[in-house]
């Protein structure tokens, strides 16, 4: 896992040995963090670098995901997400919400 503000070069001598990398958007701590957009780019490095190296590699990413930057999140290259807020905020409609994010995935 990755924060914010940790740079992607690290991977350099790593990358090779990963199967999965999950990309934070918001600074871990507390739930209901507003997502961090320049995180996007994080990804869409990540996934470059991957391509470039030929590692079929899973990026996710977490925090402030929600159905409103979904589809930007997945077209920077991110194949999973963790959605906590955004899934469990209303208790009564989970499987809805649950629903209509695997519908954009």
């Amino acid at each position: 896992a990755f924060n914010p503000a940790t740079p992607l070069d690290v991977l350099d001598w790593l990358i090779d040995d990963i199967d999965l990398i999950l990309i934070m958007s918001v600074n871990p701590g507390f739930g209901g963090q507003k997502f961090i957009p320049y995180t996007l780019e994080k990804v869409k490095k990540l996934r470059a670098m991957a391509l470039s190296r030929g590692i079929e590699l899973e990026i996710g990413i977490d925090g402030g995901v929600g159905s409103a930057n979904l589809p930007e999140i997945v077209a920077s290259g991110a194949n999973f997400i963790v959605a906590g807020s955004s899934v469990f905020r209303c208790k009564k409609e989970i499987v809805k919400q649950v629903q209509s994010l695997n519908r954009l995935l």
